[in-house]
């Protein structure tokens, strides 16, 4: 792998030095990312079976009986909580670069790594924001719709969305109301998971780490953003079914770009 220079960090900057990356960097990751999952890919499909079960559950949750008008949220949300969903994969790649045994029950050595509080601890924050946005995307929906406006079908309500006023507004709204939570949830954990399992800080720690790598590579971080939201959308269509293909992707290049944002400790 190629190493950028790194940018290093002053005297009141918390957190390792950051390399300047680029879009080769991003396709790098994701070519990487295949081949961590090719190399187990029947164990990574299981473990991402949890991730969309959890979102429609939190879904249900949020929504009572009418849950088609949280149905795009939900989807576009799954992004909020992928981090999440792919610790388990980030130890994978972590054992496969050393050399280690990276089996199916080798992903859960996490349970014992002694990051394991910060590292639920910010599982907990993520958990929060992803609920937020649930909540959020709901009473966008209120706000137009009234509270005893009930959806009787997909057609239907996907004919209200592209053919009335209310419907427009609701998407331009909660396009910009998500673009918020997502923009957020990209700049504190675009590779504070990583972090926390392969150097045992802190939460604060990781997620400034985060931040400053976001804000050393604007250009390149949204735009894995973008890639990270493109690819889940696509493969949650239709029924999800692409999911546990496209997720452990995404969580195995995403140890690769904290690899290649961060600088190793005395790099």
């Amino acid at each position: 792998m190629t190493t950028a220079p790194s940018i290093p960090h002053s005297a009141e900057t918390i957190g390792p030095d950051i390399r300047r990356i680029g879009t080769a960097d991003l396709v790098a990751c994701l070519k990487a990312g295949i081949a961590d999952f090719m190399a187990r890919p029947t164990h990574y499909a299981f473990l991402c079976l949890v991730y969309p079960l959890m979102g429609l559950a939190i879904g249900v949750w949020a929504a009572g009986q009418d849950i088609l008008p949280l149905i795009f949220p939900l989807v576009a949300g799954f992004a909020l909580i992928g981090p999440v969903a792919a610790i388990p994969l980030y130890e994978i790649s972590r054992r496969r670069e050393r050399g280690l045994d990276a089996s199916w029950s080798d992903a859960f050595e996490v349970l014992r790594s002694p990051a394991l509080p910060s590292i639920l601890g910010l599982a907990s924050l993520l958990l929060l924001i992803f609920a937020a946005w649930l909540y959020a995307a709901q009473a966008i929906y209120i706000w137009l719709y009234g509270s005893l406006f009930v959806t009787t079908s997909y057609g239907a309500f996907l004919g209200e969305l592209v053919t009335t006023t209310r419907g427009w507004t609701l998407i331009g709204v909660g396009n910009l109301v998500g673009l918020g939570f997502a923009l957020v949830t990209l700049a504190i954990t675009v590779v504070s998971f990583p972090l926390l399992l392969d150097r045992h800080g802190g939460v604060a720690e990781a997620m400034a780490t985060s931040v400053r790598v976001m804000l050393h590579n604007p250009g390149t971080v949204l735009l894995w953003g973008l890639m990270v939201a493109a690819l889940v959308f696509a493969g949650s269509l239709p029924l999800l079914i692409g999911l546990p293909i496209v997720l452990p992707v995404l969580g195995h290049a995403s140890w690769h770009l904290y690899r290649r944002a961060v600088a190793p400790a005395g790099g």
